[in-house]
Parts: structure tokens; sequence; C-alpha cells
């Protein structure tokens, strides 16, 4: 059975796809300051929640514990190869619409950043998905101010994916 996943849990498993961690070290890199949490924030508690989670649906598992600085014992946890394949396939995936390019796509790019791998696949795969979007902007109607909006803002991402595809192709 395939449990859903939110983009909070993909982003715990996204970190926890890097090595075995704790909880309080992958709400490090996931808070406001963090590495991954500039592009999506996940506060300390919701990094716990997710890790219950992702171990109840088999995508982690608790490995060890280890002396907590001030407080309780940490729970180590690393991702299991069902949840790796899960992350895999989820960081190969384009998102379906422009408004997630600014988050979800954001936070893909940053693990697979992160993992020391080429994002041009996924940038590629981007820009496809988008096309059809596009086509279907071409002409918005003049009066409909909500389209025109819609056309500007898949331009935009386009031309951000054409830039970036730039930039890692050489």
């Amino acid at each position: 059975m395939t449990v859903n996943l939110s983009t909070t849990e993909y982003a715990v498993l996204g970190v926890l796809g890097e090595g075995a961690s704790h909880g309080f070290a992958l709400s490090k890199l996931l808070a406001a300051d963090g590495e991954v949490g500039r592009v999506f924030r996940v506060r300390r508690p919701l990094v716990y929640r997710a890790l219950d989670r992702l171990v109840e649906a088999g995508y982690a598992e608790p490995v060890s514990t280890e002396k907590g600085d001030a407080g309780p014992q940490r729970v180590v946890h690393k991702i299991t190869r069902r949840g790796r394949r899960r992350l895999d396939r989820w960081l190969a995936t384009p998102v379906a619409h422009v408004r997630d390019i600014r988050i979800v796509f954001l936070l893909k790019l940053a693990l697979v950043h992160r993992r020391g791998r080429s994002p041009v696949d996924l940038i590629r795969d981007q820009k496809a998905a988008l096309l059809p979007t596009l086509t279907a902007l071409e002409t918005p109607d003049a009066d409909d101010y909500l389209e025109l909006w819609r056309q500007h803002n898949a331009a935009a991402a386009l031309a951000y994916l054409d830039d970036l595809e730039c930039r890692y192709v050489t």
C-alpha cells in the first residue's frame, strides 16, 4: 500500500536520505536559517511528527539512540530501501502546477543538489511538464486578469528553468 506523503514528510525523508540522523539534527537543517529550511521550513514538532509517520509507513526506521545534550535520549533514524525508492521517484518527478515551482520544485532542487547529483534531468522534465500550460495560456482573454497573470507567471517560470538549465549544462 502506498502512503500519501506531504511536502513536509518528503523534506524530512530527503534530509534523512543523506544519512542516519536524529530529529533534532534534521530540524536544524529544516529551520528557517538551515540549508534546506531557507527553501522549505519545517518546525521541530513537525519534523518529529513526520519521522513517526515515515516509520509507520516503512520509509524510515530507528537504528539507535544517543544521549541528548540537555534532554532525553535522541532516537537516530535511517531511511529504508523502500523509503529510498520513494524519495528517488519523488525527486525525479516534475511538479504538476506552476504554483508548485516556488516551493516543491525548489525543495526537490535543493535536495538533489545536496546529494551531489545533477538536476538537469529534473529541470528538463519540469520544462516539458509546463509546456501544455504555456500552450493553453498563449492567447489569454484580454479582459481576464487571472488568465493574464497565469500566462506571465508560467512564462517567468519557464524563463527561470531555461536560465537554471544553462547554469548546469556546460
